[in-house]
């Protein structure tokens, strides 16, 4: 029995043959008219960026419609549900429920990757819809950040990290302002060697603790937010394993440890300091009055008693092992389920895994890398046709609407590519990282984290406006020596 062969989707970068045009307009032009889906595609991505702009109003309205619905039901405003035999809350408000889940950051791509797909199968078929989904998108990096994540957030290995940077902040006595300089430059210095997923939930989940519990100031809020996220986006740059955007070119362009140290990873920790110490200026008087709340805080905590060594090293072994095997996800996801085991037999020495955080995350990276995918047919142009600076702010601009990874990646299938020109397009990829939450693989992690401390979720402008000093400081160092 014959079958009809699947045409490629997407076409492939070199089949449009265009390389000899001299304008972007021309080429992309030409590829829109070889494919009109390529155009549908982009219109869909960026209709998903809109929506992460509008999610706050979405959580706005799912606040208004659960408050009508309890006042159709004769509760006060404010006043929980009646819950059953089972602990079920009575008659929630479907309709809340449903803004509430448009309101969820993380939701927001897989909601449009649906979108996507439908189109998908509906202009090429169902059979190219489903070798796209199943052949052509790879969803292990989603996978890796589930599993990384989870157990980076358990609590032996938050301890072994808060103990560990405890004696780095002991250095300032363990005042607020020491924890928060170790936290923003030790931590996501470290996610050159614990990948970068791992350094990002580790220091949200301390700063969390030791920082945003103490409730500082709305801008002092979004200035470390935004910090922390470029921070840890060019922290990765000392190794050649642990950051995305440097693993997708590390193989094809031949870049090794030595190489990520020679070129980037000096720099970033100098970009790191020097962007880390102009926030601490400019938000010193605050961290008195955080180191008196500290001190409340502290009086009503109690300790549940020590981690037993050989457990705490067991569940390092589990994280070591995972970024070992992270390109394989039968080997990552297997060692987990052993975890689960494990953590299930230490039950008395472990936190309750809550699993709903690193999901999300995981369900926003996959919906991200569903329309990265079909991205290609105007990022390749746009990378193509530009000098080392062009290329060097092209790339920190492009980082902002998609994924850093996505760009460099697609920098590798542009042939002639010199090694300024390389330096240029994954400096600017890793410099970008921290201007909006799809600007860097481990960014949802912090959000999804530290989101609660923000009243009416993280605000997109002000995530942008606490990242560009930071990223203009990366920028420079990295540009300038």
């Amino acid at each position: 029995m014959s079958t009809v062969p699947i045409t490629p989707f997407p076409l492939p970068l070199e089949s449009y043959g265009d390389g000899a045009v001299a304008q972007v307009g021309q080429v992309l032009a030409g590829r829109i008219h070889a494919d009109p889906f390529n155009l549908v595609a982009t219109v869909i991505f960026v209709l998903a960026i809109g929506h992460t702009f509008l999610t706050s109003k979405f959580r706005h309205w799912a606040h208004e419609a659960e408050e009508a619905h309890a006042a159709r039901l004769g509760r006060k405003p404010g006043e929980q549900a009646d819950t059953d035999d089972d602990g079920v809350p009575d008659q929630v408000c479907f309709k809340g429920q449903v803004l509430h889940f448009l309101g969820e950051v993380e939701a927001v791509f897989g909601i449009w990757a649906l979108v996507l797909l439908g189109a998908i199968a509906w202009s090429k078929g169902w059979g190219v819809m489903t070798d796209y989904i199943g052949h052509r998108v790879n969803f292990t990096e989603p996978m890796f950040v589930v599993v990384i994540m989870a157990l980076a957030s358990t609590r032996p290995v938050l301890v072994f990290a808060e103990q560990g940077l405890r004696a780095v902040a002991s250095l300032g006595r363990g005042s607020t302002a020491a924890w928060w300089l170790t936290i923003l430059i030790v931590a996501p210095v470290l996610g050159s060697f614990i990948t970068e997923p791992a350094a990002m939930t580790i220091a949200a989940l301390l700063l969390a603790r030791q920082f945003y519990a103490l409730k500082p100031s709305p801008r002092f809020c979004y200035a470390t937010l935004g910090l922390l996220f470029v921070n840890v986006s060019v922290g990765g740059t000392f190794t050649h394993f642990a950051a995305p955007p440097v693993l997708m070119v590390a193989a094809p362009w031949k870049w090794d440890l030595a190489f990520m140290f020679e070129h980037f990873g000096w720099k970033a920790l100098i970009g790191i300091v020097v962007a880390t110490l102009i926030y601490y200026v400019t938000f010193r008087k605050e961290f008195a009055a955080l180191d008196a709340a500290k001190k409340t805080e502290a009086e009503a905590n109690t300790s549940r008693g020590p981690i037993p060594a050989w457990i705490t090293g067991v569940q390092l072994g589990f994280m070591a092992l995972t970024v070992f095997v992270a390109h394989y996800p039968a080997l990552f996801i297997g060692a987990f389920l052993f975890y689960l085991a494990f953590a299930q037999a230490t039950a008395h020495h472990q936190s309750k895994l809550d699993l709903r955080p690193a999901l999300l995350v995981g369900f926003f990276l996959a919906g991200l890398v569903v329309h990265g995918g079909l991205q290609g047919w105007w990022i390749e142009p746009v990378l193509s046709r530009l000098g080392e600076l062009p290329l060097f702010l092209g790339a920190t601009a492009l980082t902002a609407v998609n994924d850093n990874a996505a760009i460099t990646y697609l920098a590798t299938l542009v042939p002639g590519f010199t090694e300024g020109l390389k330096y240029a397009v994954v400096a600017g990829a890793v410099t970008g990282g921290g201007l909006t939450v799809i600007a860097n693989a481990p960014n949802p992690a912090g959000q999804t984290i530290l989101q609660r401390y923000f009243p009416s979720g993280v605000s997109p402008l002000g995530l942008f406006l606490g990242a560009l000093l930071p990223t203009v400081v990366m920028g420079a160092v990295f540009m300038i020596f």
